[in-house]
């Protein structure tokens, strides 16, 4: 069994070990590495761990590591993938820990791997004779990606506990609502023929036209019917974010497709909007004699919407001083509220520093994080009545 190693090593372990999480084949990795140190390190501090594979994906897992038994407790989750990067435009190696101005720098520093860290920093300095309640480390696969390692664990019904916090990047303030997120490739599909004499096909990028015309007429009416004013960005937003067809200007074209992103608002169901999404285009598109075809290029993780009066929204908000916010970042969040788990975000970084080239944690996040963990793992684990 590995010995227990110092917070830095563990830091620099996990900023040396690459798990860069893509939808594109070319740049996706494994990150069952990073679980591999993690899993040494909690078994050395007596936690009882498990990997579960995720599902049709090679090398991709979730770790799930407990101390204590009986009902309530309290989960301490990251994810331990990264986005991809662009080494040319990082001053310091993204895989070396560097220390500088006051900063760590290295790939996953903010986003999210310190978090992991500095939970099991946290976690393992109480006895398991002092837990009165299960004490649970979660670490997920493919959250920048795909939410595969979210929506494994809620489909196992695991892990289950009363209340799970999430160390993303918030600035040490709590996050108890966020936007959701999904992604659609609109597909149409017309008939090639001589620029000449439109007559001779159907054209797929007028088809297009058509469609964006609708989707935003869709998007505005939408926007209307739903606002939130607790975020900056009130209401729904769907971004048109790529568009590809044809290929000659004197052929007709006869394939046009268009990628767009939906952040929806808490209250706003994915399947609904994506049902309207489609009706929307297929009814622009009627009488055209085009084809049009949907896919999802991201199934979508949902809004969270944590109740303001759960324990863990007031008791965070209590030790930090910070009243809830809402950011319009999406996590795994309500994949963990799905699972019976009142969850709140809140980690040492900051978002602006997140997929960002020389990515980096404030080292005075460090000690006033840890503090925070500290307490609530007293509170959730340690003082409370058995069962």
């Amino acid at each position: 069994m590995t010995s227990q190693p110092s917070l830095r090593r563990m830091l620099e372990g996990l900023i040396a070990t690459p798990s860069v999480s893509s939808v594109s084949p070319a740049y996706d990795q494994p990150n069952e590495p990073v679980l591999f140190l993690l899993d040494d390190w909690l078994r050395a501090a007596g936690f009882r761990t498990e990997i579960l594979p995720v599902p049709g994906l090679p090398g991709k897992a979730n770790l799930i590591a407990s101390r204590g038994r009986g009902a309530g407790g309290l989960v301490l989750a990251g994810h331990t993938d990264t986005v991809p990067f662009d080494a040319s435009r990082w001053r310091h190696d993204p895989f070396r820990l560097t220390e500088a101005d006051g900063r760590l720098y290295g790939l996953g520093t903010c986003d999210m791997k310190a978090f992991l860290a500095l939970a099991i920093e946290a976690a393992r300095e109480v006895p398991e004779t002092a837990l009165k309640a299960p004490l649970i480390l979660l670490a997920t696969a493919d959250e920048e990606s795909t939410m595969a390692g979210a929506r494994a664990l809620v489909e196992a019904g695991r892990p289950r506990a009363r209340h799970a916090l999430i160390g993303e990047p918030t600035g040490l303030r709590p996050v108890r609502r966020h936007k959701g997120i999904f992604m659609e490739a609109i597909e149409i599909l017309g008939e090639a023929g001589h620029s000449s004499d439109p007559r001779l096909g159907r054209n797929a990028l007028e088809g297009m036209h058509r469609a964006i015309g609708a989707l935003l007429q869709w998007r505005e009416r939408t926007q209307r019917l739903w606002r939130d004013e607790a975020f900056e960005v009130p209401v729904l937003t769907m971004n048109l974010g790529r568009i590809e067809g044809g290929d000659n200007p004197n052929r007709i074209c006869a394939r046009c497709e268009l990628h767009i992103d939906c952040r929806p608002l808490p209250g706003m169901a994915i399947d609904t909007l994506r049902e309207e999404i489609h009706a929307t285009v297929r009814a622009a598109l009627e009488g055209s004699g085009l084809t049009v075809r949907f896919r999802p290029l991201f199934e979508g993780a949902p809004p969270m919407d944590t109740p303001a009066e759960a324990d863990l929204v007031r008791t965070t908000e209590a030790l930090t001083g910070h009243a809830a916010e809402t950011v319009a970042f999406a996590t795994e969040g309500p994949f963990l509220n799905a699972l019976g788990m009142d969850t709140v975000v809140l980690g040492p970084g900051d978002i602006a520093q997140a997929h960002q080239p020389d990515e980096y944690l404030r080292i005075d996040r460090i000690e006033p994080m840890l503090d925070l963990l500290r307490r609530l793992i007293r509170r959730y684990c340690v003082d409370v009545a058995p069962g």
